[in-house]
């Protein structure tokens, strides 16, 4: 597959996203221009009362979480910034509009006559759909052409429609999504990366670490998604306090998780510096384990308890996990999702069933502690359902993998995964890629030998033109 290939491919389902929303999208009351009838109707008395003024502020958070957020996430490569970015971009817009349609026919496809309303809870639904499937995308990310990445979105997004019906629809449990988005998310990526192993993905070892730049960009990323989990987790939550509880919950469990995390990553290095692999991913822990939980009065001091695991637990896996996973287990987990997805994922579950297990009526009232023990049986019945279709599932999965692994997907050979230049137009020339691959181990014999020729000279003047020739140098390979 060659890039007019990758064009005509999403021209061509674009068409069919146009001719599907054709016949079954429509706009639900509360969007149609028959919304002042519809508030007569429903005894509305203001137009504030409207979903969007409710809906709107959390969806532009989730928004830019989902295209700012993870984008910039992923940019810590130092020679995959635009496949970063740029595929993020691809695989959301193309993610959310077969989400809309997907969850449409799963949730809100009306009986009457037959179509799907979409309103701005929709959108919030679909903006989550899509972020599993990123997180999936985190684990293959620079191993994968951008066809098999939307061929990743297009199941993942049907899998996920379905799981998110049975866990919330039927069983009513996990509002934050801490095990329908991250953990599905988590085990799918690593899923298709262990079906996807590379023998010799050694040869592109040289383009797999980050640079200064790479790094600073992919910690805006962390910064955007940080400040905005709040919103991730109590953006479709019912009005009134359980929405409260869950902005504050996971307010705290995410402050607690960065300074677990800054802790951890010092400790476990030798000499006692951070890693910013530690501090882009790890920090985030707290508001992925607080997901499920978000809305159960767990109280605050719990909250920050829940954020001090999450962070060790990421921090431990990113240490010791992920090189165990690549040399024994096949599993080559690019950005990490096990460690920020994955585990803090579980953890939120365990976190959700054993809250709602201690509840009484003295916290939550009558009507709420019996609500309450109804999501426990729920949450019981989850763990069952998941039991008994995982292998239906693991079929799923395997059979995908096995098209994903077919020759004909145009996906970069091993020496050049993780390269910008395979699918993408890079301004930088061979030369100077060149000198920046030489700079990786030439600067320190550079420098020892001007140092060397300075003591020689006799001259004071000789002595500060060698000065200035080595700022020069050191100049150049810095912009290198």
């Amino acid at each position: 597959i060659n890039t007019s290939t990758v064009n005509s491919i999403c021209f061509i389902w674009q068409i069919a996203m146009i001719a599907l929303f054709a016949i079954f999208v429509r706009y639900d009351p509360e969007a149609d221009a028959h919304w002042t009838e519809y508030m007569h109707q429903n005894n509305i008395t203001s137009n504030i009362e409207n979903d969007f003024y409710y809906r709107y502020p959390s969806f532009q958070d989730v928004h830019v979480m989902i295209f700012m957020g993870f984008g910039l996430l992923f940019t810590f490569l130092k020679r995959y910034s635009f496949g970063g970015v740029g595929f993020n971009f691809l695989i959301s817009a193309f993610g959310l509009q077969w989400a809309l349609l997907m969850q449409g026919w799963f949730h809100s496809l009306d009986s009457t006559d037959w179509t799907i309303k979409i309103g701005m809870k929709s959108l919030i639904n679909a903006d989550f759909c899509v972020a599993g499937c990123l997180i999936a995308f985190g684990a293959c990310l620079g191993k994968v052409s951008p066809i098999q990445l939307m061929v990743m979105t297009l199941c993942g997004v049907s899998l996920f429609a379905v799981e998110e019906y049975v866990i919330l629809n039927l069983i009513h449990v996990d509002t934050g999504g801490s095990m329908v988005i991250h953990t599905f998310g988590g085990y799918y990526g690593l899923t298709i990366s262990w079906i996807l192993y590379r023998p010799n993905l050694h040869q592109s070892k040289r383009l797999r670490g980050s640079s200064y730049h790479s790094d600073v960009f992919a910690m805006i990323g962390t910064l955007f998604l940080w400040v905005h989990w709040p919103s991730f987790n109590s953006a479709i939550g019912n009005h009134g306090d359980g929405q409260h509880r869950a902005v504050i919950n996971t307010y705290l469990s995410l402050a607690a998780s960065v300074l677990t995390t800054f802790a951890v990553s010092s400790l476990s290095a030798k000499r006692g510096k951070l890693s910013m692999v530690h501090i882009q991913n790890a920090t985030l822990a707290g508001g992925v384990a607080m997901g499920t939980a978000a809305e159960i009065m767990v109280s605050p001091y719990s909250a920050l308890v829940v954020g001090v695991c999450s962070g060790i637990i990421s921090t431990f896996g990113f240490v010791v996990l992920t090189p165990f996973m690549e040399k024994h287990m096949k599993i080559q987990d690019t950005c990490g999702i096990h460690n920020l997805h994955a585990m803090p994922g579980v953890l939120g579950g365990a976190v959700g069933a054993v809250t709602a297990a201690f509840a009484s009526t003295s916290v939550y009232g009558q009507e709420g502690w019996a609500s309450l023990l109804t999501s426990l049986m729920h949450l019981f019945l989850l763990l069952f359902f998941l039991g008994r279709a995982r292998s239906l599932k693991q079929g799923y999965l395997f059979s995908l993998g096995c098209i994903l692994r077919l020759p004909c997907w145009g996906d970069p050979e091993d020496e050049n995964c993780f390269d910008d230049e395979v699918y993408w137009e890079v301004t930088a020339t061979k030369v100077h890629i060149l000198a920046t691959r030489l700079c990786c181990w030439t600067p320190m014999l550079i420098i020892n030998k001007l140092c060397r020729r300075s003591v020689l000279c006799q001259c004071e003047g000789k002595i500060r033109s060698q000065t200035r020739f080595t700022e020069r140098m050191l100049l150049h390979m810095h912009i290198g």
